[in-house]
């Protein structure tokens, strides 16, 4: 029994370890084996079948008394499964995907208000939409545009500043 608390225990060590040195068995590996295992060989999935074959062979053993090679059939049964599991769990975090990231030519064309006013050839501030969030620009225009204005954007200068004009109405 205390061995297979103490590979239970190794695995959630592992597990841990895995948080700071996951993608070492697959860098190393990897030009010998690059692409074949695909995830398999990670760090944590390791960890999740030590853990299980540790703690699943105890439990066997603890509750029922059979033998030892019973409870370790049992273990590497309930390994394969917490393995496989995290294999796909992995997987499926690993794909997710996210919208693309906004540049600042997405500002193009939009339109913002005026909360420092800008002078003739000047820098001012602006509040532009960004991916539905508002965020403040530094902003040039040919002529002054007063606090409060509503201003289009049109060119981006910087990541931090655009060229506007006022919206005329």
């Amino acid at each position: 029994m205390t061995f297979f608390l103490g590979l239970g225990i190794a695995g959630i060590a592992l597990l841990a370890l895995s948080l700071i040195f996951d993608g070492i068995l697959e860098g190393l590996l990897g030009g010998v084996l690059d692409g074949l295992f695909d995830g398999l060989l990670s760090l944590p999935v390791i960890a999740g079948f030590l853990s299980m074959l540790g703690f699943g062979g105890a439990i066997m053993l603890g509750t029922t008394g059979v033998g030892t090679v019973a409870a370790t059939v049992t273990g590497v049964a309930a390994g394969l499964v917490a393995a496989w599991v995290t294999w796909k769990f992995s997987r499926s975090l690993m794909r997710d995907q996210t919208t693309a990231t906004p540049r600042g030519d997405d500002l193009v064309g939009t339109s913002g208000s005026v909360v420092t006013p800008i002078p003739a050839d000047g820098y001012g501030e602006v509040l532009l939409r960004l991916a539905g969030q508002t965020v403040k620009f530094s902003a040039k225009s040919p002529e002054p545009v007063e606090r409060g204005a509503e201003i289009w954007v049109e060119a981006a200068l910087s990541t931090t500043s655009v060229q506007v004009r006022p919206v005329e109405r």
